[in-house]
C-alpha cells in the first residue's frame, strides 16, 4: 500500500466521514414520524439536506448572516414535520437535536484510536460548537482537538475554515492532512495548502479523475496504515506506536 510521508497533523471532516449522517438523521426522522415506508423516509432526509445546504450556501455567498448549524437544523426539523403532519411540538424539539446523535461508521473510532497513537488528530466540522460537543460524545470520537467552522462564522469551504486548523497545527500547511470522503471539503483544503485523503463512505461525494489527492482508500484502516507506515518518526513520539 502506497505510504503517506511527511504528514504531522491528521485533520478529519466529522460529518458524512466519521460518522453516518444519513442514516442517523433517517433513524431520527423515522421516529419523530412515525413513517413506516423507507422510500419516504428518504424523501423526508433528502428535505432536510436540501436545506441545511442550501441555507449553508446562501450563507457562504453572502446572501444570508451566518447561522449555526442548529439553526439550520431546527428549521429542517420544522419543514420536515410539516411535510409529515407532525405537531408534537416535543418530537420536533428532538429531532432538531438529531444532529448530536449520528452513529460513527463501523472503523471510526478503533481508526481515529489507532492514528492518536502516532499523530495529533484534529476534527474539523461545519457542525456547529454544541451539535460538535454532543456528537463527538455520542458517537465515541476522542480527538486532540475538535473545531467547530461556528468559531470562523462560515461554512466549508470557505478557506478561512481552513485556517482554524492550519493554525491549531502550528506546522506548515504541506505537513497537514486533510481527510474527508466529500471530494469538494478535499478541494477546498487542498486550495488552502494542506494535504489530502479521500476515505470512500456511502452518500459521500466521490473524487473525478481530474482530482490530485495524496490518496484515495476504500476504508479509513487503509489510510492508517499508508500514515503509520509512511510516518517512522511517529514511532519515537511519546505514546507513539
Amino acid at each position: 500500500m502506497a505510504e503517506i510521508r511527511d504528514i504531522e497533523v491528521v485533520v478529519f471532516d466529522v460529518l458524512g466521514t466519521m460518522v453516518d449522517e444519513p442514516g442517523g438523521l433517517r433513524s431520527a426522522v423515522q421516529e419523530a414520524t412515525r413513517v413506516p415506508d423507507a422510500a419516504a423516509a428518504d424523501e423526508l432526509v433528502a428535505l432536510w439536506q436540501r436545506h441545511c445546504g442550501r441555507e449553508q450556501e446562501r450563507v457562504r455567498q453572502g446572501l444570508r448572516p451566518y447561522v449555526s448549524t442548529e439553526v439550520l437544523d431546527a428549521e429542517a426539523a420544522r419543514r420536515v414535520a410539516d411535510r409529515a403532519g407532525v405537531t408534537d411540538q416535543g418530537a420536533i424539539a428532538r429531532l432538531a437535536t438529531a444532529g448530536r446523535r449520528l452513529p460513527p461508521w463501523g472503523d471510526a473510532v478503533a481508526g481515529l484510536e489507532r492514528l492518536a497513537r502516532g499523530f495529533p488528530v484534529i476534527g474539523l466540522s461545519n457542525a456547529g460548537g454544541s451539535t460538535l460537543l454532543h456528537l463527538n460524545a455520542y458517537a465515541g470520537l476522542r480527538w486532540h482537538r475538535a473545531l467547530s467552522a461556528e468559531a470562523a462564522r462560515a461554512y466549508k469551504p470557505a478557506p478561512e475554515v481552513y485556517r482554524l486548523a492550519l493554525d491549531s497545527a502550528g506546522c506548515p500547511p504541506d505537513r497537514v492532512l486533510m481527510v474527508a470522503a466529500h471530494a469538494w471539503d478535499l478541494r477546498g483544503a487542498r486550495a488552502a495548502g494542506m494535504r489530502t485523503a479521500y476515505v470512500h463512505r456511502p452518500g459521500g461525494d466521490p473524487p473525478t479523475d481530474s482530482d490530485d489527492f495524496d490518496g484515495r482508500f476504500d476504508e479509513l484502516g487503509q489510510l492508517v496504515s499508508a500514515l503509520t507506515g509512511g510516518q517512522a518518526a511517529a514511532d519515537s513520539r511519546p505514546g507513539g506506536r
